[in-house]
């Protein structure tokens, strides 16, 4: 269920122009798992579609898990990727999460609100998403194009919040972390060259076939990929890439991921080696495996062990290669070969 209130009346909302929207949803889990999830940013990109990546800035909280934290989020809206700075405040007694954009982006002038999680009698638990908002000069394009983001948005998250609260337990057999590492005698601003520029992977990886790059606003990238399979076959997958320069790392999510899997994303990070002349080159990869896009593509007796091996082994052979390719890219230039 989603309702819409929007108030210009400063008896009714914190400032005029503001607008008030409220989504809820039932889940039929424990209150104390809905909190959890919502508590959890580090895996709100494996849970809510639109969150591409999250990172706790600042972080002040007691035992309990009360507290506050600032957040930089990047998530999609209305098919763009926006960045905005957020502070929380956690308070898991009453279950409630507020937030505020303290550095919004355009057009938003001012967000905020409160995620609220209710016991119901039944057992179930209600989940409410409020917001308010604001556009910039109070611009009435804009505020259409907020609410269109806010609604589609709180829908996406409070549906992928029930599957995944309802998951219970079995959600610790669909999710899996691996990685694998390179060590490069080069420089790092070379390893991440080659990373960054995937455009021009499909001439220097063996198993990209075709490769569209598009990069609108520095350091968001959006990727269309044809990948070679073994047997010749190709998959396409589309991705959005955040690229931190500053600290030589790039962070991405599919937004197009093959059959069984759910969500996958992932992390190329270059690093310091122990020896303090050589690097260390990882690719991190998530992935949530999907029951019935298991099923569906290996077959009805299929296990989820099986899944994981096929997909541990075909992600891992890719990134592997790319890993292998960047090496060489970086300790070529370093040669002055």
């Amino acid at each position: 269920m989603a309702t819409t209130v929007t108030s210009d009346s400063p008896d009714t909302a914190p400032v005029t122009g503001t607008h008030l929207t409220e989504h809820s949803i039932t889940v039929a889990a424990p209150p104390q798992a809905c909190y959890a999830l919502v508590a959890d940013v580090a895996s709100w990109p494996q849970v809510f579609g639109p969150t591409v990546h999250v990172e706790v800035q600042e972080e002040s909280r007691d035992d309990a898990g009360t507290g506050e934290q600032l957040l930089r989020i990047w998530a999609i809206a209305n098919e763009q990727v926006r960045t905005w700075t957020s502070r929380r405040t956690l308070d898991p007694h009453s279950r409630t999460v507020t937030f505020r954009q303290v550095v919004p982006a355009a057009p938003v002038a001012s967000m905020g609100g409160t995620w609220r999680i209710e016991a119901l009698e039944d057992g179930t638990t209600r989940v409410v998403l409020l917001h308010d908002y604001r556009a910039v000069h109070d611009d009435p394009e804009a505020e259409e194009l907020i609410e269109r983001a806010v609604d589609r948005n709180s829908v996406a998250e409070l549906a992928a919040l029930k599957n995944a609260a309802e998951l219970g337990e079995s959600a610790a057999e669909l999710q899996f972390t691996f990685s694998d590492s390179v060590t490069v005698a080069g420089a790092a601003g070379d390893v991440y060259a080659f990373l960054d520029r995937a455009d021009l992977w499909p001439e220097r990886l063996p198993h990209v076939a075709r490769l569209a790059l598009t990069e609108d606003e520095p350091g968001i990238q959006h990727m269309d990929m044809d990948t070679r399979s073994p047997d010749g076959s190709l998959h396409n997958t589309t991705s959005v890439r955040v690229c931190l320069r500053d600290r030589r790392e790039i962070v991405y999510k599919q937004l197009r991921v093959p059959v069984a899997m759910r969500v996958h994303t992932g992390r190329w990070t270059i690093e310091p080696s122990g020896d303090g002349e050589t690097l260390t080159v990882t690719s991190w990869h998530t992935v949530v495996l999907d029951p019935e896009g298991v099923r569906s593509a290996l077959g009805p007796d299929a296990t989820l062990a099986e899944a994981r091996a096929l997909v541990r082994k075909a992600l891992g052979t890719n990134s592997s290669t790319t890993l292998r390719h960047a090496k060489q890219f970086a300790e070529d230039v370093h040669a002055g070969t």
